[in-house]
């Protein structure tokens, strides 16, 4: 049994990482936005609570994706193998509300991956990424490092590659600021309990897993 959290900046290579973590040992990948979703399509309580801020364009409160995430990591699976908080917590307060919780039930984490990657190489892949469109699929490519064999077609099903809308400088640009103001806080206070690791993202994904690899020993 493992328990992890996984920090970084969005386009940082969490996802990657999650994917082997998750397979290599067999342990529950939980992130927010899949929480939120597999609630709201079980027409739960919270789920159905959630739904009305998201149709509102608001932010779901703390409170209520902390108890989403608490009956997540109560289910048979976490209590058996772990988990790996993906894009949870987000900020001080969420840490020490999910600390509270940890707490209380007997529960420590094992170790907080940072997977640290420069601004300006995330800008880079983002504006240099390509994704599959088949739902099936989903594929992701970078024009600059991981090219697909023929321009704009996926090599793994035949389908086009496109540029997500998100994937331009603004909106990157944006989403980098939020997590330096909001996020990057975690570092030092993960720090302080002496259970973070940072991992400085490669330019190869396969040396950033051997790094990561290196600190779950």
């Amino acid at each position: 049994m493992i328990r992890l959290i996984i920090l970084g900046a969005p386009g940082s290579g969490k996802g990657s990482q999650c994917k082997w973590i998750t397979k290599d040992y067999n342990v529950p990948h939980i992130s927010t936005g899949g929480i939120l979703r597999k609630n709201i399509a079980d027409g739960t309580e919270l789920g159905k609570e959630a739904k009305g801020y998201m149709d509102k364009g608001a932010l779901v409160p703390d409170e209520l994706v902390i108890n989403l995430l608490k009956n997540r990591l109560e289910e048979s699976d976490c209590k058996e193998r772990g988990f790996l908080l993906d894009g949870f917590p987000r900020t001080i307060d969420q840490a020490k509300a999910l600390d509270e919780y940890l707490t209380e039930n007997g529960i420590k984490v094992d170790k907080v991956i940072n997977l640290h990657v420069p601004d300006e190489e995330i800008m880079g892949r983002a504006l240099n990424r390509r994704t599959c469109e088949n739902p099936d699929c989903k594929e992701i490519y970078n024009m600059r490092d991981n090219p697909p064999k023929v321009e704009g077609i996926c090599d793994k099903c035949g389908s086009k590659l496109f540029i997500r809308d998100d994937d331009n400088e603004a909106t990157v640009s944006k989403r980098l600021e939020t997590y330096h103001k909001q996020t990057e806080p975690l570092i030092a206070y993960y720090t302080e309990k002496g259970i973070l690791a940072t991992v400085v993202g490669q330019e190869r994904l396969e040396d950033t897993i051997a790094l990561v690899k290196e600190q779950l020993k």
